[in-house]
């Protein structure tokens, strides 16, 4: 019996050690982190039935097309994605068409040229990875697809990423071709701030600040992290809606079919 109890105190001390080691090591790791974490902003599309602000990803895509794009691709987006969403489809074939897809190969073994298809994605920046690091002094600029899934914070950490530029404090030394940010890691970032005011020309007459460059491109990059959100918070809301009704008929039936049986009275006769 002692020698059990013995083992037990052991057994308890040492998973106390491990959850008191777990957690110096977790609190090391987040205090070692050299940025500020991003903040929450207040977006119209987080909210359970709120959709993505159609006019804002519109300008987002135009911010991407005519600054981001020339480093940065979206690889899976395609023209097609973008119908009902930034244009319609007769503005997106036009678009399409005007740049040049190598395909084939043909029926004699070669590839081609032709005009491009609401099928094909959006045209990259670059050839291939070798050409997109030659151009950036050996660092590749990341496909923004997914960067919003990729990143802690998601929307709110690239519009704090693209806002964030300032002045390096007293004592931080940065490397020729190094900007301070400090919502990057380490905060030194080779991208140089991407958005000035008036940089672009809105279509809808929208003051293109900076700040709501910053915060229209943010969403149009949320979305294109998940294009399928507006329907898959359509299709849970309807399935919610349908589980609710059946879930108040079968409650009603269960209760009238069984009242009867529930509400008998047995009667004993000598």
């Amino acid at each position: 019996m002692l020698g059990s109890r013995q083992a037990l105190h052991r057994v308890a001390l040492g998973a106390t050690s491990l959850a008191t080691l777990g957690l110096l090591t977790t609190t090391t790791s987040k205090s070692s982190d050299d940025h500020i974490p991003s903040l929450g902003y207040a977006w119209t599309h987080t909210g359970f039935l709120d959709a993505f602000d159609a006019k804002a990803v519109r300008r987002g895509y135009q911010v991407y097309k005519e600054v981001c794009a020339t480093c940065h691709s979206l690889e899976k987006i395609h023209f097609r994605e973008l119908e009902g969403k930034t244009h319609s489809k007769e503005e997106l074939i036009a678009m399409a068409a005007e740049i040049d897809v190598v395909d084939g190969p043909n029926d004699e073994g070669e590839m081609f040229e032709r005009p491009g298809k609401l099928s094909d994605p959006l045209p990259k920046p670059y050839a291939n990875e070798e050409a997109g690091r030659a151009a950036n002094g050996g660092a590749l600029p990341p496909d923004l697809s997914l960067m919003a899934k990729a990143r802690h914070g998601g929307v709110d950490y690239i519009f704090a990423l693209l806002t964030g530029y300032c002045d390096a404090p007293a004592g931080k030394v940065m490397l020729p071709g190094l900007y301070y940010n400090p919502y990057f890691a380490g905060g030194a970032i080779a991208m140089p701030p991407p958005l000035q005011d008036g940089q672009v020309e809105y279509a809808d007459g929208t003051p293109a600040t900076m700040s709501q460059m910053s915060r229209d491109v943010s969403v149009f990059l949320n979305w294109a992290a998940e294009p399928e959100h507006d329907e898959r918070k359509l299709q849970g809301f309807k399935y919610l809606t349908v589980l609710g009704l059946t879930l108040a008929v079968t409650g009603y039936y269960k209760r009238f079919r069984w009242s009867t049986l529930k509400t008998r009275k047995i009667s004993y006769v000598n």
